[in-house]
């Protein structure tokens, strides 16, 4: 525990009042975590469940991959961000009283032993254990004769002809190293010749090779399937045919992370899809933020590529195996099902289990779809049935993640051709996805489909989808509303609820949404729905506080918040004084959270849990129990700062008295029971597991979703 928290509970216990909230929460460091350590901290989760023998070795495989594929992105967007500020001389502090630097420093010795055990998990444990299953990365240099022959044949016919040596001297400038390549530093020397004088032997040179990312990473060694050798080893066993007439040095693997994140400045831009696409080749050649380099190079040759790329020794990552271990997931593929996660077949609910048609089935009833146990193919369903339906008039959606293969495009295009009148809100802004919704947009576009992009200023990242049908002499909306996106791939490995409604006023709702997204409506009130940045962030104040009228009254009062992530500092101060009147706030927060639970008349009623397991908690809930009378919302906002005031965002009212004890009962009051896979965030920031007390007391919330799902 830190010394200024014991301090602070010290002054507390002897007084035995309230903290006092300052006017701002900035800068007080006893009241906030840091926005990046907490982020490191769910990203050690992650790592936990690599580190877990009890889980199936490629699963493990797996969360070695997704945790550096996390830091990648942390990488090009968090810390560069910070490496920016330090640049622009910003000298603000971070919530916890951290200058840029200070940040910079503590996510370097947070991250190191991290890094280290990510490593030491892949050498020690999950190599050896995968060569016992009989799958095996064999180093080349302990390959016999005849197999090192046969892959120096594969070598020349399949890698020689896709290498580009780039050499530096004075003719050639220090090359440009695309974002997270895998590259190869190698110095060369001229062999010796004769002159007058006795022997010459020229200046030695760096040369860079990129290892091609168009050649699998693992090379197979004979016709087993299940035997690899990695593809660098190759190259640098072959590397003497690349510079015939020169002394080779070792070569040495080391990779690039460069700044990724895009500013757009919509304002001035008049076409935003070109301007996105400007800037995403821009995107390219973002400053270097992380050199990740072989324990083996040498530090004369680190010190080069650090200084080549404008990088200090604090920036260099030293790793003691191989780099980029995400391109190990080509052993994820193998038909090993002993290795893996067992299958899970996602269900139907039984309201849709009919000949009935979706418009006849949700006339009737709400209808709430819990993936991935439920299967995203009834969100399919009800886009395809939309566009192929002669009553259906109208279809508008937003659209902010879909993949590269998503259905729903082509139901919408299919729609338009049918001569349905069809708008699509296409976030171009997307992080990482701007080139897929770039292609979509203008294929849609080219059907015919009104498309737009969004409001100045705003990301559009709310999951909606209004069909309007014409029933007798009557028009009549149906809506789908969701916490994740319509991508029926993300679908089957993130947890996310969505619901099908065709009530009236949510519908009127959903129409003046979309109106302020195709058009000029300036909307200001909705009848059920919560949109930000209209009326979401006040509404969620007038609701926490609303709890402590109850509690204060002697009413049942209780907040439960099922989120992905809780950073702004105002919902942080409304729940610390909630609780500090009493009220019972429990928060289930997968990934960063800014707010320090367990504080003695701070938050002391306040507990917060995070759950990291097979699939990717990513599903919003609050409920509010409201003097017995229970609210709940489902809906696509986190509680950020970002989702508040710069995005567009919603959350809908469960009306539904059974979908309300089904949301309570069943998928919140198990995760907070979860003692397997969930940690509980303490005072001082770290994570632990949660306890049972003995063998078959474990409650595991997924796996208890996944068989009561598959058995209804």
């Amino acid at each position: 525990m830190s010394e200024p928290i014991r301090e602070q509970r010290r002054s507390i216990d002897e007084e035995g009042s309230r903290v006092t909230l300052p006017p701002t929460l900035f800068l007080n460091r006893q009241l906030l975590f840091n926005r990046e350590l907490s982020w490191l901290e769910f990203n050690q989760r992650v790592l936990d469940e690599a580190l877990d023998p009890s889980q199936p070795l490629l699963e493990r495989l797996k969360f070695l991959s997704i945790f550096s594929t996390n830091l990648d992105e942390f990488f090009m967007i968090r810390v560069s961000g910070l490496k920016q500020q330090i640049d622009e001389g910003v000298t603000e502090l971070s919530v916890d009283g951290l200058t840029p630097l200070a940040q910079l420093k503590k996510i370097s010795e947070r991250l190191r032993p991290m890094v280290a055990d990510q490593i030491k998990c892949l050498k020690e444990q999950l190599l050896l254990a995968l060569a016992e299953a009989g799958i095996i990365i064999t180093a080349f240099r302990a390959l016999s004769d005849k197999e090192r022959r046969s892959l120096s044949s594969y070598f020349m016919e399949n890698v020689f002809p896709v290498l580009t040596p780039q050499a530096v001297d004075p003719g050639h400038p220090f090359p440009y190293m695309s974002n997270l390549s895998l590259n190869l530093g190698v110095m060369l020397e001229p062999e010796e010749t004769e002159d007058a004088a006795g022997p010459v032997i020229g200046a030695p040179r760096f040369v860079r090779v990129k290892v091609p990312p168009i050649v699998p990473r693992l090379v197979p060694i004979g016709d087993s399937g299940n035997e690899f050798t990695l593809l660098e080893e190759l190259i640098a066993a072959n590397i003497g045919v690349l510079f015939p007439g020169m002394r080779v040095g070792e070569l040495h693997a080391f990779r690039v992370t460069r700044d990724a994140d895009i500013e757009i400045r919509e304002d001035e831009a008049n076409d935003l899809l070109r301007t996105v696409e400007l800037e995403l080749r821009k995107r390219r050649f973002g400053t270097a933020v992380r050199l990740e380099v072989s324990s083996q190079m040498p530090g004369e040759m680190v010190r080069y590529l650090a200084t080549s790329l404008h990088l200090t020794a604090d920036d260099v990552y030293t790793v003691d195996g191989p780099l980029n271990l995400p391109d190990l997931m080509q052993l994820y593929k193998l038909d090993r099902p002993e290795l893996k996660d067992r299958p899970f077949v996602a269900s139907v609910p039984a309201a849709l289990r009919t000949d009935e048609s979706i418009f006849d089935v949700v006339k009737r009833q709400d209808i709430l779809l819990h993936h991935p146990y439920n299967s995203f193919g009834s969100v399919v369903d009800f886009i395809k049935t939309a566009a192929t339906d002669p009553q259906v008039l109208a279809i508008k959606m937003t659209l902010y993640r879909t993949g590269s293969d998503s259905p729903i495009v082509p139901a919408l295009i299919e729609a338009s051709e049918r001569g349905k009148q069809v708008a699509v809100l296409v976030e171009l802004k997307a992080r990482f996805d701007e080139e897929n919704n770039i292609e979509w947009a203008r294929r849609l576009e080219r059907a015919g489909v009104h498309v737009v992009y969004g409001l100045l200023g705003l990301k559009t990242h709310c999951k909606l989808a209004l069909v309007v049908r014409r029933e007798g002499s009557a028009l009549r909306r149906y809506i789908h509303l969701g916490t994740g996106n319509y991508n029926p791939t993300t679908a089957k490995i993130y947890t996310d609820l969505g619901l099908f409604t065709a009530n009236e006023q949510i519908g009127n709702d959903a129409t003046e949404l979309f109106n302020y997204l195709t058009g000029f409506s300036r909307q200001t009130e909705y009848r059920r729905l919560l949109v930000a940045p209209v009326n979401l962030r006040n509404r969620l104040v007038q609701l926490i506080e609303r709890e402590v009228d109850h509690y204060t009254a002697g009413r049942p009062a209780r907040i439960i918040a099922k989120l992905n992530s809780l950073t702004d500092t105002k919902l942080v101060r409304t729940l610390y004084e909630a609780s500090q009147a009493g009220v019972p706030i429990e928060l289930i927060v997968r990934g960063v959270c800014s707010l320090r639970p367990g504080v003695p008349g701070l938050s002391a009623t306040i507990s917060v849990t995070s759950i990291v397991g097979r699939f990717l908690e990513h599903s919003r809930i609050l409920y509010f129990l409201n003097g017995g009378e229970e609210d709940i919302y489902i809906g696509s906002s986190d509680w950020m700062f970002r989702n508040l005031d710069r995005r567009v965002e919603l959350m809908v009212p469960i009306e539904d008295q059974k979908l309300k004890r089904h949301l309570k009962d069943e998928v919140l009051d198990l995760c907070l029971r979860d003692n397997v896979k969930a940690r509980r965030l303490m005072v001082d920031g770290t994570y632990e597991r949660m306890p049972h007390s003995e063998p078959g007391a474990e409650t595991e919330a997924q796996t208890q979703f996944m068989n009561a799902y598959s058995s209804t």
